[in-house]
């Protein structure tokens, strides 16, 4: 598919009057795609069995008149306020039992099985008005599952399904207390009624009852999307579409994934530096205004394993200053065409930019767009432009040629927030550094889920932090060369310490003995570099020893070309790990000029500067915020 820009439109938020003009700007600025409907449902059905369709007919035609396609969201994340007098029980209740009420979005609980089929019902409308219209090219599901923190719900809709899962999942009550250990502290159960959701304990609640209904809220959002998903799929051919967000992990996205044709995220980098990214001062001053290095490139490549055949877009790109960070400064001179840039590298079929224009009104009024709120060009269109007039040169979209596969997997986070056994410890931080330091060396990855069984594509695997190691997965990670751990295999899919202990890997005489947190400013030094930090293991077994702390312990063992780190390695460790791992794999490294990566495609090599000041190499001197292609 060649490459295409698209932009989020609202026509319900502007008089009918300027949407011609609206669209003939875009298609001057070379947008082919634009995005609506998806919080439109006070419009679309006023009152309960009322439909307005006369204004969205006619928004569709002049978008369609323009030369423009139209990806048509379901609008179910922004309920009217009418549906709270059908279901007054739809509201999602947070870990105190407050009611996540009306007033904003998202005040939904996936769990209500009434306001679940409401929403199948607006998809059903939707697609039987709309389904067969070639000027809606695809369909966006839903809006950003699992933003503001809406995926955990006490309910008692959400208690009364979690009762029924748990008796699917373990069939019988005395099945359930052994999984979970109940004997500890006479937590037995009598029935699976009796069993409440994991809030409001005088300490924390058992760790395998608080994984349980992590793994069932998971797919409680499943359940909730399939029903649209199946409701649409009566009326449409048309690819399906969600748009998921930056590191929000609460549920599944491949699960997810797994019913539609394309992954899509919603990219913000200096919102995400700001709010969401572990990083000192000196690092976030650095990059204040072009975002973390490796951020955007880690989900891109995340969603692209999401999408079906590797199909995925940006739905949503920040084009100026957000509004919801703590701090919201606007992007360097450049940024945004190398955020666009950098998503066509890694394989996207469209960057889709939000918004159109500035809302003047109402909560993200802050929040800039392609135009300032006066209409006028804001500074992030004529970059918009630029890219429209580079793409018409570019080829079609070819994936990325990675050599290196980095296995990740939703659960794993889900366990160790439930028992991080030190507040240092995030699963996601230690993806993202594993991720960091393979960039660092010049190398393109590709993100796997755990669920693969051949790695024989790859010449180096990591998998650090993994929870619980399918056999299938540790099988495959004995056939290639690969690096495992900190925290990997160590607990089972219920959460309680396995017998034989971690890692368990096949062929690898090694076991973690004895696990230690560190605090901020404590590190366990290593013979000839580096440090550990955050965690630290004990290593036992005839595995021979590759590095040692500084009192002689074992940190990394190894049999063959499969590693096992008994530590998380701080940036120094991680390079001196990626540099014997690849040369044990034939892979050729370079360290780059900090804030540059490379990325492979297989018809390309990109650069790319996130630094604040011009970086020279291979003889090219990018400038701030620049970006370089050549033919490979």
């Amino acid at each position: 598919m060649k490459r295409a820009l698209g932009v989020c439109y609202y026509p319900e938020h502007w008089p009918e009057e300027m949407w011609a003009r609206d669209a003939a700007r875009m298609v001057d600025a070379g947008i082919s795609l634009v995005r609506i409907g998806e919080f439109a449902w006070s419009r679309i059905e006023p009152e309960p069995g009322r439909y307005d369709f006369d204004w969205l007919d006619r928004a569709i035609a002049v978008l369609a008149q323009a030369g423009l396609s139209v990806v048509l969201g379901t609008p179910s994340c922004t309920p009217p306020r009418w549906m709270l007098d059908r279901f007054p029980d739809m509201l999602a209740l947070d870990e105190q039992g407050h009611p996540r009420r009306f007033g904003a979005r998202r005040h939904y609980c996936f769990s209500h099985i009434g306001y679940r089929a409401a929403a199948a019902q607006m998809a059903a409308v939707l697609g039987e008005r709309y389904g067969s219209d070639n000027r809606v090219k695809a369909w966006q599901i839903d809006n950003e599952y699992g933003c503001h923190d809406t995926v955990l719900s006490y309910s008692p809709a959400a208690q009364a399904a979690f009762c029924d899962w748990l008796a699917k999942h373990y069939r019988s009550i005395s099945a359930l207390n052994t999984a979970w250990g109940n004997v500890f502290w006479s937590m037995e159960y009598r029935d699976f009624r009796d069993i409440g959701l994991p809030n409001l304990t005088v300490t924390e609640p058992n760790p395998s009852h608080a994984l349980a209904f992590r793994r069932f809220s998971s797919d409680q959002v499943v359940a909730f999307h399939t029903a649209q998903v199946s409701a649409l799929r009566a009326y449409t051919d048309a690819p399906l579409i969600h748009n998921y967000m930056g590191r929000v992990l609460d549920f599944d996205h491949f699960d997810v994934g797994a019913s539609l044709e394309i992954a899509s995220w919603d990219s913000y980098p200096i919102g995400f530096l700001s709010d969401r990214l572990e990083a000192d001062d000196a690092q976030k001053m650095r990059f204040l205004q072009q975002g973390d290095p490796d951020m955007q490139a880690f989900h891109h490549d995340l969603y692209r394993a999401v999408g079906r055949d590797g199909r995925w877009w940006v739905m949503e790109q920040q084009p100026g200053p957000v509004n919801w960070a703590p701090y919201n400064p606007a992007p360097l001179p450049g940024m945004v065409r190398l955020w666009t840039w950098e998503a066509f590298a890694h394989g996207a079929e469209v960057v889709s930019y939000f918004r159109w224009r500035q809302a003047p009104f109402a909560q993200e009024q802050m929040h800039a767009g392609l135009l300032r709120p006066d209409d006028a060009a804001a500074p992030g269109l004529a970059e918009v432009q630029e890219v429209a007039a580079e793409i018409r040169q570019m080829p079609d979209v070819t994936a990325p040629c990675a050599d290196v596969a980095l296995v990740f997997d939703y659960a794993s986070e889900w366990t160790w927030q439930t028992l991080p056994q030190g507040a240092g410890f995030s699963y996601f931080r230690l993806m993202l550094d594993a991720y960091r330091a393979l960039r660092r060396q010049g190398l393109t990855v590709n993100i796997v889920p755990s669920t693969v069984t051949d790695l024989s594509a790859y010449k180096l695997v990591l998998a650090p932090g993994l929870a619980t190691l399918p056999p299938a997965l540790s099988q495959a990670l004995t056939q290639t060369c690969a690096v495992v751990g900190p925290r990997s295999n160590a607990v089972t899919p219920e959460l309680t310490i396995p017998t034989p202990m971690g890692p368990a890997l096949p062929r690898l005489d090694c076991t973690v003995s004895r696990v230690e947190s560190l605090p901020p400013g404590v590190a366990r030094h290593v013979e000839g570099g580096g440090a550990v930090v955050h965690w630290a293991e004990r290593l036992e077994g005839a595995a021979q020893v590759e590095l040692r702390y500084k009192d002689d312990s074992p940190l990394v063992m190894r049999a063959g070309a499969l590693r096992y780190i008994g530590g998380y390695p701080d940036r120094a460790l991680w390079d001196r790990i990626i540099t014997a791992a690849a040369a044990d794999a034939g892979l050729e490294l370079r360290t780059l000029p900090d804030g540059l990566r490379i990325t492979l495609t297989q018809t390309h090599r990109f650069y790319f500067n996130y630094a604040a000041e011009p970086q020279t190499i291979d003889e090219i001197t990018l400038p701030p915020a620049g970006v370089h292609w050549e033919a490979r």
